[in-house]
């Protein structure tokens, strides 16, 4: 006995796909794909954009501004005398917000913060003044120096630099003087 094979011939039941498409083509899938993965580019681009900008502002206030705060070594010095310190600072052509001065000595450091407001800081005046504590204090002006006088060192300090804050941000020490001479 024979046996027959019986194929099918009908063109529907010899598709790979059945009669209902209920799945997605292939190109569907893939257009859907490209669809996330540019999404996902434009999330992450936004993320990454706004933390580089932010990074960006923050470096700007303080680029370029490097040399224009600067201690003038001719008028920095201190008075075993009177034990003071007398230290200067120049501006340049910029505006600054504050400037943290720092004075170390062997032992110990002073910081002062100067503003754009005048107060009262304790142990630092003006170079004109007559007393300490009773000064306003304020930083110079655009394209300005000034000189201050530091009370309360009992030997001559080692160190001074200065460090402006431009635009609210506090910038990287912009001078400092190691050979701090005596006043004559």
């Amino acid at each position: 006995m024979e046996r027959k094979l019986f194929y099918k011939t009908s063109p529907s039941e010899n598709s790979f796909f059945p009669k209902n498409h209920k799945g997605l083509s292939g190109v569907i899938t893939a257009i859907i794909l490209i669809a996330l993965v540019l999404a996902a580019t434009v999330i992450v681009w936004g993320v990454v954009n706004n933390l580089i900008r932010k990074q960006m502002e923050s470096s700007e206030a303080c680029f370029g501004n490097y040399d224009k705060v600067t201690i003038n070594g001719i008028y920095t010095c201190y008075d075993s005398i009177d034990d003071t310190f007398q230290f200067s600072l120049n501006i340049g052509d910029i505006e600054v917000d504050k400037v943290i001065v720092s004075v170390s000595s062997e032992g110990s450091t002073n910081s002062y913060t100067l503003t754009n407001d005048a107060q009262p800081i304790p142990g630092l005046a003006n170079y004109s003044s007559t007393g300490f504590g009773t000064d306003f204090i304020k930083l110079p002006g655009k394209n300005a120096g000034r000189t201050y006088i530091a009370s309360g060192f009992t030997e001559k300090p080692d160190l001074i630099k200065i460090a402006p804050i431009i635009g609210g941000q506090q910038c990287e020490v912009s001078d400092t003087i190691s050979n701090i001479e005596v006043c004559f």
